[in-house]
């Protein structure tokens, strides 16, 4: 398993830094839809199983829509694309389904979730690319960077030194010496980062983002973990040889993302 881990990493990390730094930007939003509505019928086949097809593939139209907005620069409609991931589901189960149920509501609730958890924080890096586009990509490489230093790190401190359990209800295996050291692996490959890429200088503002995108990363894993303890299953899928499915690979990043996107929009400048 560790070996697939390693040799997936090797193969997908040079595809995605020509996708995100180099490629015509119409293939990076391409990446990013792929990957965000593979996440979502993750999402789906973990959650609600049975939810009626016409609601995942709306979904999965909406999302083509919303990025279609975000590419064309559109921004003032996408508000209105975010209403058609609540409204469309609601008018289909009030026709489909007008006798009176709890769970039609809570399927109802499941359908809203997925494009929020999942599309909405994607879709924010879409944005990030767009509004900053000297150094949009860069700060994309920067939160990966980050996030999967931060993976790494809190994987192997916590096999080496991990004693106390940072959360055993929902994750039996993680740490708070895997979490310290994760955090402490983010901070040193950022500072690294930051030495070699200049997008920033090394000050108390750069810190406290690298430790909130840290601690959002955490955050996301856990409650990936949560989602599929509810429902009994080990992986979102199997997608990746070695590391499961899209969205087990997605939880540490789709929570770290707003932090990126709400501090460059405060203080980075376009």
């Amino acid at each position: 398993m560790h070996l697939k881990r390693v040799l997936t990493g090797i193969i997908a990390l040079p595809i995605l830094v020509f996708v995100i730094g180099f490629a015509p930007r119409w293939l990076f939003h391409f990446l990013i839809y792929i990957i965000s509505i593979t996440g979502l019928n993750e999402y789906y086949n973990v959650t609600s199983s049975d939810q009626p097809k016409f609601v995942k593939w709306s979904s999965y139209i909406i999302t083509a829509l919303l990025f279609l907005v975000i590419y064309t620069r559109q921004i003032l409609l996408a508000p209105v694309v975010f209403t058609l991931w609540v409204f469309v589901p609601m008018v289909f189960f009030m026709f489909t389904r007008p006798s009176p149920d709890q769970q039609n509501t809570a399927e109802i609730s499941k359908a809203i979730l997925g494009p929020i958890y999942i599309v909405l924080p994607l879709a924010m890096l879409l944005y990030i690319d767009h509004f900053h586009p000297v150094n949009g990509a860069m700060w994309i490489f920067f939160l990966l960077t980050v996030i999967f230093a931060n993976d790494i790190g809190a994987f192997y401190f916590g096999k080496l030194f991990g004693r106390h359990k940072l959360y055993p209800s929902i994750s039996p295996n993680k740490t708070w010496e895997g979490s310290i050291g994760g955090l402490l692996t983010g901070f040193f490959t950022a500072f690294v980062f930051l030495r070699i890429i200049i997008i920033h200088q090394v000050n108390i503002k750069i810190l406290l983002l690298v430790l909130s995108l840290s601690v959002m990363g955490q955050i996301g894993d856990l409650l990936e973990s949560m989602l599929k303890r509810n429902h009994g299953i080990k992986d979102s899928g199997d997608i990746i040889p070695g590391h499961g499915g899209i969205l087990d690979r997605l939880d540490s990043i789709l929570f770290s993302i707003p932090v990126l996107y709400v501090y460059l929009f405060i203080f980075v400048t376009c």
